[in-house]
Formats: structure tokens, sequence, C-alpha cells
């Protein structure tokens, strides 16, 4: 069957494609992607006889039409997406389409931004006896959200959230951490463009939240992570450290040694 190549690119930085994803991108014949996202310096390793195809400006029908008409042609159809495709990433709806048209598909997965901006500021989102559980969502704005998944419900179980396409909801982000019992000093890091040259990383609180994003104009491209996981000093509390490298403890590879 013919199929297209739905290709993670990573948050921006050219270098965080996989290596069959670039490979892919370099065979394709056809590249459509996703431009007000995705890194143009790796747009520009696919090869010169490429036909470039911006997606922005598409509506939904249109952009399948054409990767439809390409496949049907007998050409390769990268089709690139930001991040990871499987997260907010809107393919099943153009995956549906492809379905009724009679082409197939290859998922590949890339680097999410939630990832990468984790890395970015050096930090582990689950930390043993903290939280063992990171919930990857948005705040409630213009689209809703599913009556069991308001924000103040999922934060109710005080573990790492991580806030796609929030950066415009702040106040109603801050409003519901609270409701669900978080500390105003809850630690929260912002990055806005994650591996980007202009990459930015604000430290705060809850309590300090929405001044801070204010203060240095984030209002797109942000993830929000939140929870005590993004103390950076966590990592010095004893506390909180893994048993997997503890001399004490024993797992299938080392048996642990009992002190004397």
């Amino acid at each position: 069957m013919d199929k297209i190549y739905i290709i993670g690119a990573g948050p921006g930085d050219p270098d965080l494609i996989t290596v069959k994803g670039l490979r892919l991108l370099q065979e394709a014949d056809v590249v459509l992607y996703t431009d007000s996202l995705v890194n143009e310096d790796l747009i520009a390793k696919a090869k010169p006889e490429a036909e470039i195809l911006k997606s922005a400006g598409m509506d939904l029908k249109e952009m399948v039409d054409i990767m439809v008409d390409r496949v049907r042609q007998g050409k390769m159809v990268a089709r690139v997406h930001t991040g990871d495709p499987a997260v907010f990433g809107a393919i099943m709806e153009q995956i549906a389409l492809l379905k009724k048209a009679g082409v197939g598909y290859e998922v590949i997965p890339g680097v999410s931004s939630v990832f990468a901006s984790a890395a970015a500021i050096g930090a582990e989102l689950t930390i043993p006896e903290l939280t063992q559980t990171l919930i990857l969502t948005r705040a409630e704005g213009r689209t809703p959200v599913p009556e069991l998944e308001k924000l103040k419900d999922l934060a109710a179980h005080h573990c790492t959230l991580a806030l796609f396409l929030s950066a415009t909801l702040v106040k109603k982000v801050v409003g519901d951490l609270l409701e669900a019992g978080w500390s105003e000093d809850t630690p929260v890091a912002v990055v806005q463009r994650a591996t980007w040259p202009d990459q930015l990383i604000v430290r705060t609180t809850i309590a300090n939240l929405e001044q801070d994003m204010r203060a240095n104009g984030i209002r797109s491209h942000a993830m929000i992570l939140a929870g005590w996981a993004l103390d950076p000093d966590i990592h010095s509390n004893e506390e909180y450290r893994s048993k997997l490298y503890d001399k004490e403890f024993t797992h299938r590879f080392r048996r642990g040694v009992k002190p004397s």
C-alpha cells in the first residue's frame, strides 16, 4: 500500500531529529512541514530536487489532498511535525482522511518539547518518594477539555505537571493549582522555544508565575513545568535518592551490600 511518513522533527534544534527521521526526510520527494514551528535548517537537509511545501496557511483538506496526490504520483512524501506527533500533534484528523483515500502512513517519533524543556533546565521529572507521575495536559481555553480532565482535578494528584499550549492562560492555571491545594511556593519552570537559539528559561513559583511570564513577554511557544521535582536543589536532598544506584539495594544486575 502507498504510504506517507509522519515525522517528528523534535523541538527546534535540527540535530534533535531521530536518525530514522532524518534519513526519511533526506530521501523524500515531497516535504510538507509546519513552517511556523519546524526549523528551516532541518528542512534544508532535504534533497535539492525535493518539492518543499509549507503547511501553516493550509486547511486540513488542502494538506491531505496534496499528500494523496503526490503519493499517487509514486512520490515519497514526508509530513514533518514539530516535537513528537503523538502529543498535541493533530495527526489523527489527517490520518482519518488518508485512510478514507486508501493511503497508508507510518509515524516516526520525535523529541517532545516537554523532554527538551526538562533537559534544558537539567531536571528529572520523576523523583523517587516525591513524585513518580508526570501528567501532560493543557489549560482549558477556547478549546474545551473533557469533563474528567479539568486541570484542578488533575492537579489534585500533586505530581509533576507539564502544560502545553497554556502560556496565555496562566491566571487560570495558577487559580486551578491553588484550588487543588498546591502551595504558592511550589517551583515552576517555564521554557520558551526549547532548544532554539533564542531559548528562554524562567524559574519561578506558582505565586510569581503570572508576573514573571508577563515581565518576560512570554505568550506562546512555552512549556510550563510545575511541581516539587522542579526544585533546582532537589538532588541535594538524600531523602529523594533513587534506589537504582544505592549500594545497599539489590536488583537484577547488582547485589546490594548492607552496612556492617
